[in-house]
């Protein structure tokens, strides 16, 4: 295989849809530039609307420029959700969190 996407389904309740949310796409570094990427996101992008979905969202680190690029480009088209702040709870404070549940 050239590459790969891991994903999974969400639901928006902004929207009220269904979606897809990409946590990984990787293609073998021998085979970047050749439209692997394109067509993997673009099976998700199908999927998505086959299902009557709103959207594909993914996070990308600020420091991935040739990725961002390449999903801001016109082969994919994505847009930077600046309004939006990603959160992590991890190690010990995930402990202590679920120290707290009822």
């Amino acid at each position: 295989a050239a590459g790969l996407a891991l994903y999974f389904y969400n639901y928006s309740t902004w929207r009220a849809k269904a979606g897809i949310y990409l946590e990984d796409l990787y293609v073998r570094e021998g085979e970047r530039g050749h439209g692997y990427g394109q067509r993997l996101l673009g099976e998700l992008a199908k999927e998505v609307l086959g299902m009557g979905g709103g959207r594909l969202e993914w996070s990308v680190l600020k420091w991935n420029e040739p990725s961002i690029r390449f999903y801001e480009g016109p082969s994919v088209g994505a847009t930077r959700m600046e309004g939006w702040v990603g959160m992590r709870v991890d190690g010990e404070a995930l402990g202590k969190l679920a120290g707290r549940a009822v």
